[in-house]
């Protein structure tokens, strides 16, 4: 081949590299701009959208923060379960940016890679959590609240095509977190706050505010609740986010726990499953309660499910001496009741959780707070995930190094010893 056949076959083969790259380089920012017109409003309420809420710590405290190498084996694992929504709670640890740089690297790697996120602002009163400046004040905020709302809004810009929804708060304003709650207008005012910077343009104009909370901040528990911030706050946000936990209240409010006279005839097995319906119907109240409130002041704004779960161990209130509700079939059937009923209703459910978290009980192994993921520790799968092993979803996945297996090496004979059946009488302490 001569010389001028040899250039005119380089300059061939080049044009054609360019050109495959300059494809692929459009096919990548073209998904890009797909998934920045992506809205909150498109994916919440999307049965193609499943929702979870997510962590991704593993050890006794928060100060060793999860890696982006153990996030990106995280979100790959999640992908592949078909989620596409996280929810996080705070951005005071690295936890949340890393999660981003994770989700970042992913696309990048896989332009198909989808996975937003609704970002938690931590909120709190002041002297939270710090018994030595005194007791909590509960009219007042933390000095840090402006710092995690800050921070929150810088996030949401540099990550606008993942960051699709900011939370003010998580269980904020429900009475019982006696150590931070805080009243309804410091809710308020950072909602209006991030509204207005909707408006003036600094954040998107389609980016979704709300604040996750217990179904009775929500107006739907105790009349105390019923305030004029509490309607304001209503009529500021985007959306109601609220939780739900029939587990916990096999405790603090146990009638529908109980096994009905009806029903004493029934095989253990039977009476198990008639408890969980009953637990459904406990969260389909729950969330009614908020909806009614919500007519009642004349708000028509979708209702998602910011929260709600199922542990698999306890040594506590929710054991063998407490209200029997908690082991791993139980988790099964309400993680696969809460994900038909909210499916069908097209209502986003933040499954707490994905992965166990052992910071959160971190004195107490056995403690119910560091179970409720769907997947443990020991990378193994439990009872509600086992069909997914089977249909060989995590083949070739790892975590921790570790192939996701299942609980009771998938034996449920052997499960099955260790779940309880409620009491006919429970008594509370």
């Amino acid at each position: 081949m001569n010389n001028s056949l040899k250039l005119a076959a380089f300059v061939l083969v080049m044009s054609l590299v360019f050109s495959c790259n300059d494809t692929k380089k459009e096919r990548n920012e073209k998904i890009v701009k797909e998934e920045q017109a992506v809205s909150a409003k498109d994916i919440l309420g999307n049965p193609d959208y499943l929702a979870i809420s997510y962590g991704g710590y593993r050890e006794k405290n928060r100060e060793v923060q999860p890696t982006i190498a153990e996030l990106k084996e995280d979100m790959k694992i999640l992908s592949a379960m078909g989620v596409k929504i996280l929810r996080t709670y705070n951005v005071h640890f690295n936890q949340a940016a890393n999660l981003l740089k994770a989700i970042t690297e992913l696309r990048k790697e896989d332009a198909s890679f989808e996975m937003y996120v609704m970002l938690g602002i931590w909120i709190d009163c002041k002297s939270a959590f710090n018994w030595e400046n005194g007791e909590p004040d509960h009219s007042k905020e933390s000095e840090r609240n402006p710092i995690e709302v800050n921070t929150a809004v810088s996030l949401a810009k540099q990550y606008p095509d993942i960051v699709k929804i900011l939370a003010v708060g998580n269980e904020a304003m429900v009475r019982w977190a006696t150590s931070y709650f805080v009243q309804p207008w410091i809710i308020l005012k950072w909602v209006n706050h991030l509204q207005d910077l909707k408006k003036t343009g600094e954040l998107p104009a389609d980016l979704w505010i709300t604040s996750s909370d217990d179904y009775a901040s929500w107006g739907g528990g105790d009349a105390s609740y019923h305030t004029e911030d509490l309607e304001k706050l209503a009529n500021a946000v985007d959306y109601i986010s609220m939780h739900t936990y029939p587990y916990h209240n096999s405790h603090y409010n146990p009638e529908f726990w109980k096994i009905p006279q009806i029903e004493e005839n029934l095989t253990d097995k039977e009476k198990i499953d008639a408890a969980m319906l009953r637990a459904l119907n406990f969260a389909k109240t729950q969330y009614d309660s908020v909806s009614n409130y919500m007519k009642s002041i004349g708000v028509n704004k979708p209702i998602h499910i910011g929260e709600t779960g199922w542990a698999s161990v306890s040594n506590g209130h929710y054991g063998k001496e407490g209200s029997r509700a908690t082991d791993e079939y139980k988790q099964g059937l309400y993680h696969k009741h809460m994900r038909e009923w909210t499916k069908k209703e097209n209502i986003s459910c933040f499954y707490f959780e994905a992965f166990d978290e052992q910071w959160k009980d971190g004195q107490n192994p056995l403690g119910s707070e560091n179970h409720f993921g769907l997947i443990n520790l020991q990378s193994e799968a439990k009872y509600p995930l086992w069909s997914l092993v089977d249909d060989g979803i995590f083949n070739g996945l790892t975590r921790d190094g570790k192939p996701i297996t299942k609980t009771y090496n998938g034996n449920l004979e052997a499960l099955m010893k260790d779940v309880l059946v409620p009491n006919t009488e429970y008594p509370r302490d």
